[in-house]
């Protein structure tokens, strides 16, 4: 069994939002010979690139209901220039088996296995002014470790995607988000019988496929178009915790197979990565140790917080940049945090106050011991998608990253005489810090240890480190402009940071 199996459930509070089957052709010498023929494997197991199946495309979806996912629950999208859709997809579907052994360097190569019908949905939120439109279409795989379908990553990255005008897709691409299952049954058939009680998901072994149909849809839509006339310039694959660790067995064994996407963003993987297959299909496990694979034509930025490397055991799985490439390990984070959990429900992007770091350990609906972290995770996974989406456009690549420094056993970081981490993606919540940010050491109920521990500085541990107000908000605003001049926080958002600081009254001791 890989380390991913035990990656606890990533929960993120919910709430309801207010607002023709195509057929895959089995392996054969008329792989590649035929126009719009899917990927597929020749005789001698080498990838033959092409398209996967159109899928049939219903909607929008008015009634009856609304539509449900677990994300930013108090922002009207129309208020701030969006609006809000939901599609019912449904088509034929493939699973798979490995054409080779599949190895941890992630150069997989796979062939067809059964065929199952699904129907599915997605969510669209898109510009309601076309000419905002930057091009950009993300598809977030939406999480399903908590029994819903939830959308850590339109928390996290909101800010961005409205500013820019992307266009942002979630797709239900899993059984758990349809049918519930784990902590928190609240699959969509359970919400809302009525909306969604005609889904049928065939199970995840056939969730590779789904997903990729439906990046098909987006970008050359055949019938009903889920864009409404938008033209999909750009498209980026998105995926936070277990939706991460599905991205890196997507990408390893079905990126060369099927160009769907320009660019993928894994966020907070687990060690190891998913099976290509599971029961009640044929098991078709991955190693323990899995990197992404070398030889891709995309982009890909794999984001990692404290919590990920040692708490759930990615570390081992490392690899250095390259080409197509980029490692982001970012200091005083972790997997889940206040932004996550509690700040993102209501951020529209122009509120200082979302940079104090806050002590706060009962965020409801969970009960932790210690209060979570309150680190700049969303700050810095903002630039890195701001810097991919340059990276696809402009051939120009994110910044390489400095990595955490752990102890020669890798069993532990190695720490300042604060208590914060060293290495790393360095912004001032570590180097102009006013409390120790970590991604471990939490305690409590269920799955509270994903949210790391946020442990503020005393009144006389402040006075020693900042003595004047000066001291302060000149180590703010330097370490601030540093990480907005390596390309790890943006200036928009470095404004708030900075402006955050001004009004606290530290250094007035």
């Amino acid at each position: 069994m890989n380390n991913f199996d035990s990656v606890p459930p990533f929960f993120v509070t919910w709430h309801p939002t207010a607002a023709r089957p195509g057929m895959m052709l089995r392996a054969s010498i008329l792989c590649g010979l035929v126009a719009g023929m899917v990927g597929c494997s020749d005789d001698g197991g080498n990838i033959v690139v092409g398209t996967p199946a159109d899928a049939t495309v219903e909607g929008p979806i008015v009634e009856p209901g609304v539509p449900f996912v677990a994300g930013t629950r108090d922002i009207d999208l129309g208020d701030v220039g969006f609006q809000q859709s939901e599609y019912f997809v449904s088509g034929t579907a493939v699973s798979y088996t490995n054409a080779n052994q599949l190895s941890s360097d992630g150069r997989w190569r796979v062939q067809e296995a059964d065929t199952a019908d699904y129907k599915t949905r997605i969510l669209v939120y898109r510009p309601q002014d076309a000419n905002a439109f930057s091009g950009t279409v993300i598809l977030e795989w939406l999480n399903v470790s908590g029994g819903l379908d939830a959308a850590p990553d339109w928390s996290a990255m909101h800010t961005e995607v409205l500013r820019e005008g992307h266009v942002w897709v979630g797709v239900s691409a899993q059984l758990g988000g349809i049918e519930g299952s784990g902590n928190f049954p609240l699959g969509l058939k359970i919400v809302d019988p009525e909306r969604y009680g005609s889904l049928s998901h065939p199970g995840d072994s056939f969730s590779y496929e789904i997903y990729s149909q439906i990046a098909q849809a987006v970008r050359s839509p055949v019938g009903i178009d889920p864009l409404e006339g938008l033209i999909a310039e750009q498209v980026i694959a998105i995926g936070e915790s277990q939706s991460a660790g599905r991205l890196v067995t997507y990408v390893n064994a079905f990126a060369p197979r099927y160009r769907v996407f320009d660019g993928y963003l894994i966020h907070s993987r687990g060690g190891g990565s998913p099976r290509v297959s599971q029961s009640p299909q044929a098991e078709v496990t991955t190693p323990e140790i899995v990197r992404v694979r070398d030889d891709l034509e995309q982009p890909v930025l794999m984001f990692q917080t404290e919590s990920d490397l040692l708490l759930l055991n990615s570390l081992p799985s490392n690899q250095p940049d390259s080409a197509m490439f980029r490692l982001w390990e970012v200091a005083g984070t972790a997997h889940a945090d206040v932004y996550t959990l509690i700040t993102s429900n209501s951020d529209l992007g122009d509120d200082p106050s979302v940079a104090d770091v806050v002590e706060n350990d009962n965020p409801a609906p969970i009960q932790c011991e210690l209060p979570i972290n309150s680190g700049p995770q969303h700050w810095v996974l903002k630039a890195g998608l701001h810097g991919l989406v340059e990276w696809i456009a402009t051939g120009t690549p994110l910044p390489e990253a400095p990595r955490l420094s752990v102890t020669a056993d890798g069993d532990a970081f190695q720490l300042d005489e604060l208590g914060n981490v060293l290495g790393g993606i360095r912004t001032p919540y570590v180097d102009a810090p006013v409390a120790v940010l970590s991604g471990l050491g939490q305690t409590g109920e269920g799955f509270c240890r994903i949210f790391g521990t946020t442990r503020l500085f005393d009144e006389t541990q402040l006075a020693e480190l900042y003595p004047t107000r000066q001291a302060y908000l000149g180590a703010v605003t330097s370490s601030t402009q540093s990480a907005v001049e390596a390309g790890f926080i943006l200036p928009v958002d470095a404004a708030l940071i900075i402006a955050a600081a001004e009004a606290s009254d530290i250094g007035n001791q």
